[in-house]
């Protein structure tokens, strides 16, 4: 396929600066495109790299720095890439088609129009499946389980029984949706089960990534709310509540009845106590301990997590520690010489 940068302007929106009948054949990073492809950059620090990119044209933003290259220039040169790429990208093929014959059907399963189930998958009783949704091969849908219409469950994803799935989620190979909440009575130092017997309810637009794992709540529901985006290897434990449009970042920990409210951004390795509250909005920056509430609109960061700022100062301060205990150290010598000449007085 070739396009003009005239034609992929149309396309986004955008305003080329230089020749608007360059012929595209592809699109791709800045650093890896090749000769003939377009490319993007968001970000002024990879400024540099324009006038060394093979790329035969770039799209970026109104006040990005000058090249000798073409350029298409709009608004949010991210978004406007995505819509770039799926112009040369073929649409995805291989999803599987219709039922195979090795999938376990349970009784009273009911599935909507152009349903596809891949090989070996398990579907258990009273499931429901709305239209357009694809199962690939080898998943596990429990009882009384309902699944909205095209999502898309990947290989190896295990479901357990009554959990409700939205519509257009996507769940990624190994995560486990609606196990047991980690909770336990100790009595006499033996540790005993206490059963967990709500549910997880995941909201419509949800994506959720590779070994994720969602555990049932204890009584109620373990809910993720609409648009929101989980990546690989998150936590999320049981009576969590996660808001609308939040992003959550690779090996992040919920402990179990916390709330987050829309719009919040976990970083990855961030860790939450649980029973607390994340206001909408906040940001809690990677690697950082949450053990308090943290009020809407706040960005935290560090263990335990503090006011941003505040904890870039007392960051600044500990660089400082070493410079400080010398001096520390050389004051300690003056002022024990001062005490020396006092008494020899």
């Amino acid at each position: 396929m070739q396009k003009t940068l005239n034609e992929i302007a149309k396309l986004v929106g955008g305003r080329v600066v230089g020749n608007g009948d360059t012929l595209i054949t592809g699109a791709s990073g800045i650093r890896e495109a090749a000769e003939g492809e377009i490319t993007f950059l968001a970000n002024s620090k990879y400024s540099p790299l324009m006038d060394k990119t093979r790329a035969a044209a770039i799209v970026t933003s109104e006040d990005a720095q000058q090249t000798s290259k073409p350029i298409i220039l709009t608004e949010n040169p991210s978004l406007a890439f995505v819509k770039i790429i799926s112009m040369f990208t073929p649409e995805e093929v291989g999803h599987p088609k219709g039922i195979d014959f090795t999938v376990v059907m349970g009784k009273n399963v009911s599935l909507g129009r152009d349903v596809a189930i891949g090989a070996y998958s398990v579907i258990g009783d009273n499931v429901t499946i709305a239209d357009n949704t694809i199962i690939y091969a080898g998943c596990y849908i429990g009882n009384q389980t309902k699944i909205g219409s095209k999502t898309l469950i990947y290989s190896h994803v295990s479901i357990r029984e009554r959990i409700t799935i939205g519509n257009r989620v996507i769940i990624h190979s190994g995560a486990v949706i609606g196990s047991d909440g980690f909770g336990f009575e100790t009595i006499k130092g033996t540790h005993h089960k206490i059963p967990q017997v709500g549910t997880v309810e995941i909201g419509d637009d949800v994506e959720i990534g590779a070994n994720v794992t969602i555990d049932r709540a204890r009584f109620d529901k373990t809910v993720i709310g609409r648009g929101t985006k989980i990546d690989n290897l998150v936590q999320i434990a049981h009576n969590v509540v996660i808001g609308e449009n939040s992003l959550i970042v690779a090996q992040a920990g919920i402990s179990g009845s916390t709330i987050l409210g829309n719009n919040v951004i976990l970083g990855g390795q961030a860790g939450l106590v649980g029973h607390i509250k994340i206001g909408d909005n906040a940001i809690v920056t990677a690697q950082s301990g949450v053990a308090k509430d943290v009020p809407a609109d706040t960005m935290v960061s560090g263990y335990p997590a503090r006011p941003y700022m505040t904890n870039q100062r007392v960051n600044a301060s500990l660089q400082n520690l070493p410079k400080l205990f010398q001096e520390l150290r050389e004051l300690k010598k003056k002022i024990e010489a001062l005490e020396a000449k006092l008494k020899d007085k």
